[in-house]
């Protein structure tokens, strides 16, 4: 039994879910306040919404490929639920003498250090804001968030000598110690 797949799914004042599609393949659309989110269902998995809940199994309890995905599409929906009613938001530290960050329009343009500045654009259902040195990514979907984050985070990675670089906040860099200078008798 998955003790992820088994727990229920609370349907939070506001969120509609719609369960649609052709019985091979069907689809869960799930809508909110912050947008809507859409998710095809593995053959192998039953969602069924009741009661303000909604519940996840495999359709048969023999199929290990069904056991298997069971957790996964439970935590998928979980994250859908959730993600149009609150949101998910990343934020990213930017630490180094003249690195910085600004949004033009829909382009986050990252200055690194590099000889010309790093322009990243936004994605669907994705928003950027920057305060001092400080990058949001917030959106609905949490894969794209993360995903956004990932990308940034990867142009500059915070460097283990002086920990000049792009980290997630609250990251910790493991500091690394230089070259000793030995002084050489002669």
């Amino acid at each position: 039994m998955s003790r992820i797949g088994k727990k229920l799914i609370e349907i939070p004042q506001g969120v509609t879910v719609e369960i649609s599609g052709p019985e091979g393949r069907p689809e869960i659309k799930v809508s909110g306040p912050k947008g809507e989110l859409k998710q095809f269902i593995h053959p192998e998995i039953k969602v069924e919404s009741k009661d303000g809940k909604i519940f996840v199994s495999p359709k048969s309890e023999l199929s290990k490929k069904g056991r298997g995905l069971w957790g996964l599409y439970r935590a998928l929906i979980a994250n859908m639920v959730e993600g149009v009613s609150k949101g998910f938001e990343k934020k990213l530290e930017i630490e180094g003498v003249g690195f910085k960050a600004n949004v033009e329009g829909n382009i986050l343009v990252l200055n690194l250090g590099f000889t010309n500045p790093i322009k990243i654009e936004k994605i669907d259902g994705v928003n950027f804001s920057v305060e001092k040195n400080v990058i949001t990514i917030s959106g609905a979907d949490k894969e794209r968030v993360g995903h956004i984050a990932a990308l940034i985070r990867k142009q500059k990675k915070a460097e283990p000598y002086k920990g000049k670089g792009i980290r997630y906040q609250g990251e910790k860099v493991r500091r690394k110690e230089g070259k000793k200078v030995v002084a050489s008798a002669k």
